[in-house]
Formats: structure tokens, sequence, C-alpha cells
């Protein structure tokens, strides 16, 4: 006998999966592949011999290729079967990203400000930062300011008297071991105070090359001025304001930039926004 309760399908329905919304493969959307959890966004969808597949690229830089298949994708935690562009089911528009890749927030209002603070080693730094994270950091609630100089620090951290909730994070320019900022960073370091750095010469460095339409950054030997330096190599006009917003201009959202600033200013924000703080 069939149950007229479940038709020809004696599965209940509670248990019966349901089909998962299509959602096109474009560019640059953020999916989580539901089987491994490897986040990023797309770069390509392209049909191949073994059949249609995704590529994407995670924060870090790092490319995976995957089928399409049904209920494949995690999209704002929901399960979604992508397809190529132009063969989605008309739906609803998917949810805007920020510069960063973080879900866009329509209409809010920036947090009162945060006692805990970000600093950056200089102007360039923090133009960067905002021109990616701006849209978050004023949801969080999350105040940037810069140094004039490495030297700097000690004072600063003195003066801002970290503690009982208000914590400092601090992102240096070239911070390898070894080096003067290595020492000053190791010295103000404490429970409330976080130093981190990446690895390049000046901030310029982190903006992938592609990015800026170069093969490469140049390499400025030692005790020439780096800037300037970049500028004669690449045939641009010496013109340090000009150079920066020529490549401040080229960075659209968190892809244009090196996995290692990246890490490094996610670490930050998550460190000044801990409950408490």
């Amino acid at each position: 006998m069939r149950s007229t309760q479940y038709g020809p399908d004696l599965t209940p329905p509670w248990k019966r999966q349901r089909p998962a919304p299509e959602v096109a493969a474009e560019r640059d959307l953020v999916v989580e592949e539901a089987a491994t959890g490897f986040c990023g966004a797309v770069v390509r969808c392209e049909k191949t011999a073994e059949g249609v597949t995704v590529t994407l690229e995670d924060r870090f830089g790092k490319h995976r290729v995957f089928p399409l298949v049904p209920r494949g994708f995690l999209l704002d935690g929901q399960l979604v079967t992508l397809v190529r562009p132009g063969w989605a089911a008309p739906g609803p528009h998917r949810p805007a990203r920020t510069a960063s890749g973080s879900l866009a927030v329509p209409g809010a209002r920036a947090r009162v400000a945060r006692e805990s603070r970000i600093y950056v080693e200089g102007r360039h730094d923090a133009e960067l930062v905002e021109r990616v994270w701006g849209d978050d950091l004023r949801i969080e609630g999350v105040v940037v300011e810069y140094l004039e100089g490495i030297d700097d620090l000690p004072a600063i951290v003195a003066d801002f008297a970290p503690g009982g909730g208000r914590r400092l994070g601090v992102l240096v320019d070239h911070l390898l071991p070894g080096t003067k900022e290595q020492r000053i960073a190791a010295a103000v370091t404490g429970e409330a105070v976080l130093v981190v750095g990446h690895p390049f010469v000046d901030v310029w460095e982190a903006v992938k090359p592609a990015s800026v339409g170069i093969a490469s950054w140049p390499r400025v030997p030692h005790g020439e001025s780096w800037k300037e330096g970049i500028c004669r190599r690449l045939g641009w006009p010496v013109d340090t304001p000009a150079a920066w917003k020529r490549i401040l201009s080229s960075v659209n959202s968190f892809r244009d930039l090196e996995p290692e600033l990246l890490g490094k200013v996610e670490e930050l924000i998550d460190f000044v926004t801990q409950p408490g703080s």
C-alpha cells in the first residue's frame, strides 16, 4: 500500500532533499566548497573534458578547482548549486561584498569608535587599509591612525596606556628578525598590545604587481631612496605622491593585495575587536 500522505514517494517530506537555488559562478563571488570547507572567490568557470569546473582563490592566493555539482557550495551559509554564468535561473540578487570580501551591510551606520586602536606605520599604509577594510572598520568602530616612524612607537604605547579593555594593534613595515623594527616591537608587545608586520620594504610592495600593471617590483640598492628608485626603474616620473596615487587606484579589493599583508591586517582587526575591547 502507498501512503496517501506521501504519494508515490514514500520518503517523509522532512527527509526529502530540497533543491538548492542556482547561483551563477560569476567572478569575485565568494563561496565555500561544501565538502572541503575551502573558501574563496571565483576566478573562472569553464567547461573541461571532465565537465564544468570552477576555480576558487582564497585570501592567501591559493587556487583550487572544483566540479560544479548540485548543492556543492555554501553561499552565506546556505547550500547552493553553482552554474556557469548565463545558465542560472532568475533569482534574488546576491548580497554585495565589501572590498575585503565581507558581506556588505547596506545602510549600516558607523559604530561609535572603540577605545582600542590600530596604528600603521605611514600615511600610505593607512590609505591602503582604508581602501580595502574601510567599510568593515566603520561598522566595527575601529579607528586607524599612523605613526610618523617606528621610533615613535614606544612613546605612543606609553601615552595610549593599554589595558582594562583598551587594546592597541600595530602594523609595521619590514618586520624581520634582527632588525631595529623587530627589537622595538618586542619591547612594547604585551597582553593588550599586538605588533605584527609584513616583510615588504614598503607597503607599495604589498600590492600585487599584476594589479599595478607591472611584471614585478624592482630591487633598489641599499642606500638609494627606495620609492624614488622604484619610480626610476619603472620609467615613471620621480614623483612619489603621483606614483602612490597610481598604485592605490589599482587596488579594488583584497585580491589586489599580497597574502602576507591580508592576514596581518585581519589579525589586528580581530585583536582589537575581541569582546571587552
